[in-house]
């Protein structure tokens, strides 16, 4: 295990890559950065208050760069979050067995896995007006299980807004990018008031991840897409995944 400030060129070279490609889908990028530290050995401890702090930067500079060309469907985004902060807030508090925590990590991972290497959910060509109690429950639900984690939940809430024909593509980016970024804040005061705390090396993380989401959601917001790295992050994450879950 690396010391936070010694930590070699390449884990800081692939923290920029998957800041880059989360924020070009509107994402935070937590389900990458823990499956960075998980490659590395960071214990739970650790990679939770980083991986949202580095969402939480990341994800409203996704939102800002999104919210140019895409107006934000205000009613849907507040039935969503209505209780998803406070239960990202709740989910914070838990404490989990490393080992445990690790495998559910392992298993969130295969999500952004399947989405990574095309077998993603496809935008319906009929939207469907929200079912409001059903938008309520999925984000108590999607809330509760981010902030125990640590990541902000937009991996579990794209692909639901475009199965259930709620939203396009760039709205579903949109509200994820919102979504997290509210969820990863409520998270991390969930955390911190249960005593955990931050290393202060954390920040030339942020620093990487800033830049890696100002460059991904500038090129994402203008329909950038390259196949062929988002293909190598889903390896990447894969090895993260089974690295996790056959941790003890």
């Amino acid at each position: 295990m690396f010391p936070l400030e010694t930590f070699p060129i390449v884990f800081l070279t692939a923290l920029f890559a998957v800041a880059f490609l989360y924020a070009s889908v509107g994402h935070g990028g937590a389900s990458g950065y823990l499956a960075l530290m998980g490659l590395y050995q960071i214990i739970p401890e650790t990679m939770r208050p980083s991986a949202l702090l580095m969402n939480i930067v990341v994800s409203i500079i996704a939102f800002s760069q999104y919210s140019r060309s895409v107006s934000l469907n205000k009613k849907l985004f507040l039935l969503l979050v209505l209780g998803s902060v406070p239960a990202a807030y709740l989910g914070a508090c838990v404490t989990l067995d490393a080992t445990i925590y690790k495998r559910v990590l392992a298993v969130i991972l295969l999500i952004p896995i399947i989405r990574l290497i095309g077998f993603s959910a496809k935008e319906q060509a009929q939207l469907h007006t929200p079912n409001e109690v059903l938008a309520i429950v999925l984000g108590v639900v999607i809330g509760f299980l981010s902030g125990m984690i640590g990541i902000g939940g937009g991996i579990l809430l794209s692909p639901l807004l475009l199965i259930l024909g709620w939203t396009d593509i760039k709205q579903a980016s949109l509200i994820s990018a919102l979504f997290i970024f509210l969820n990863s804040i409520s998270g991390m005061i969930g955390l911190i008031s249960n005593g955990v705390s931050v290393n202060s090396s954390i920040y030339i993380w942020i620093s990487v991840a800033v830049v890696g989401g100002l460059a991904g959601s500038y090129f994402g917001s203008q329909r950038f897409n390259s196949v062929t790295l988002r293909i190598l992050l889903g390896i990447v994450l894969l090895i993260a995944s089974v690295k996790l879950f056959l941790s003890v």
